[in-house]
């Protein structure tokens, strides 16, 4: 290979290139362990909460929690199956759609999400060092908010600690992480085993939650209006994992072979989320008997428990957090921001850079209420990853074929620089995909402010990562086939020339 100019090193470094061989270490199971291990977390536990409270049974609740995730699993083996077979992260597969210097704003607007997930589940980790230290004085620990941030100073304190024991992950790369999911996935599972024992045995079943009937039947209180509360949550499923649809490739371009990423993400993203959200239920239903109240929240039942049991879940429930969070929220990032300008940007600068814009989100503003989690947070960014997610599919597996010109991935005039390094057609698509989704994320975001929104509007921001992928993708396909007919008329003039001379 020829030296690398100026403008080649502003688009790869050691961690940007195509794995090697011997990079490609990742069977099926590591696939099944990575997602245990991302899918067994707070958050994802907390997730049949907001649809049981919005009325739904325990089934319902649940099952919309595994259907959105089979959804969602197609886009990630689809997208997943460019890093298993080029060995690239999103970051370069993302030139492909939007150009060399394009794709810079898909990876910066998947790298903005991840922050802020990064700082939520942080955040948990820090209240989990909260409630231990509370639990070990005997007493609540802390005092009245500080002004602005509206969290006390030992709240403040305990989050950046969890935030700093991370930091040690960052600094030793993507095979450490893969190490720590790989060991405590069969942790979790047994965890979570002897606490539901726990909870049967202490209630003798698993409690009154089981026997709630659904509000939206009839009879109920909010009979007939299912389906206005279960497409937005079906949406919220999705948009759950959309920013790991997209830098899937991350983690894929390490696979051994196509077929283990495939298999070992078939298995280990719906089957986990699913058995997880039924978990939850029963555990929570057994807590209406035990406490007399509903606890969803982990780190509560943690807390309400005695002796060496308080010590031992909150152990497990912080490297729990741990594990999940460099691996969903931390390696994409660290990726997206190494591209914005690779030749002063490592994965382990990106990675720095994640951890610090994640304390400025202040992340626990976002998880305030319920509906700015759902409604503002899930679904308003699922508006943004949805139409990426479309142009990716359609660039990849329908007008490429699956087929890449690697080594012009990396080359600052070659076939995916377009017209100044943008593919104008992934950004027109882009953006007339989000506009649509716009004035109900505003209503949703702003209620007081944005009151006269359409209701067609507000309509489609239930369904906005369906309704922006959908849209991205017939447009961008519609604009690429344009192209492609006006470059064939250009060409047809030349080639008739050349063989009338000959």
């Amino acid at each position: 290979m020829t030296r690398a100019t100026d403008a080649q090193t502003d688009l790869t470094n050691a961690d940007l290139a195509p794995t090697t061989a011997a990079q490609r270490s990742w069977r099926w199971y590591h696939f099944v362990a990575l997602w245990i291990g991302m899918v067994m977390c707070i958050p994802s536990y907390t997730l049949a909460s907001s649809m049981i409270g919005a009325g739904m049974s325990w089934s319902e609740a649940v099952l919309t929690v595994f259907l959105g995730n089979l959804i969602v699993l197609v886009p990630m083996l689809l997208i997943g199956d460019a890093g298993a077979r080029y060995g690239i992260p999103y970051a370069v597969l993302a030139r492909a759609s939007f150009g060399t210097t394009g794709a810079r704003l898909p990876a910066m607007m998947r790298a903005l999400v991840a922050c802020g997930w990064y700082g939520i589940q942080t955040w948990f980790g820090g209240e989990m060092i909260y409630t231990l230290g509370g639990v070990l004085v005997g007493h609540p620990i802390g005092g009245a908010p500080i002004p602005v941030l509206g969290i006390n100073a030992a709240q403040l304190v305990c989050f950046l600690l969890f935030w700093a024991i991370e930091l040690w992950y960052v600094l030793h790369g993507i095979e450490a992480i893969r190490k720590l999911e790989t060991y405590t996935a069969p942790a979790k599972i047994v965890i979570c085993a002897l606490l539901l024992g726990w909870v049967y045995h202490k209630v003798g079943g698993f409690g009154p939650l089981l026997d709630k009937p659904s509000a939206f039947a009839a009879g109920g209180t909010k009979a007939g209006q299912f389906w206005a509360v279960f497409f937005p949550s079906l949406t919220a499923m999705v948009g759950f994992w959309a920013t790991l649809a997209l830098n899937i490739p991350d983690f894929t371009r390490f696979a051994k072979t196509r077929a283990d990423q495939a298999i070992g993400q078939a298995i280990g993203l719906p089957v986990p989320m699913g058995l997880l959200a039924v978990f939850s239920v029963l555990v929570t239903s057994g807590t209406v008997v035990i406490y007399g109240a509903a606890i969803w929240d982990p780190v509560t039942l943690a807390g309400k428990m005695s002796g060496a049991a308080v010590l031992l879940a909150l152990v497990f429930l912080l490297v729990d957090t741990i594990s999940v969070n460099l691996a969903a929220n931390l390696v994409g990032p660290a990726y997206d921001f190494s591209s914005l300008s690779p030749r002063h940007v490592s994965y382990r600068t990106g990675g720095m850079i994640t951890a610090v814009i994640a304390i400025v989100m202040m992340p626990w503003k976002i998880l305030a209420s319920t509906h700015g989690y759902i409604f503002t947070w899930l679904i308003g960014y699922s508006a943004l990853l949805g139409p990426i997610a479309g142009i990716l599919i359609v660039d990849y597996v329908f007008i490429r074929n699956r087929r890449l010109d690697v080594a012009d991935l990396y080359r600052a005039n070659g076939r995916y620089t377009y017209r100044g390094g943008w593919n104008l057609a992934a950004l027109a698509a882009l953006i007339l995909s989000i506009l649509p989704n716009l004035p109900g994320f505003l209503n949703a975001a702003f209620p007081a402010s944005f009151t006269h929104v359409a209701p067609l509007f507000v309509t489609l921001y239930t369904y906005s990562w369906f309704v922006g992928l959908v849209i991205a993708s017939v447009i961008y396909a519609g604009l690429m086939w344009g192209v492609r007919v006006a470059e064939q008329r250009e060409a047809a003039p030349a080639l008739a020339t050349g063989d009338a001379m000959r």
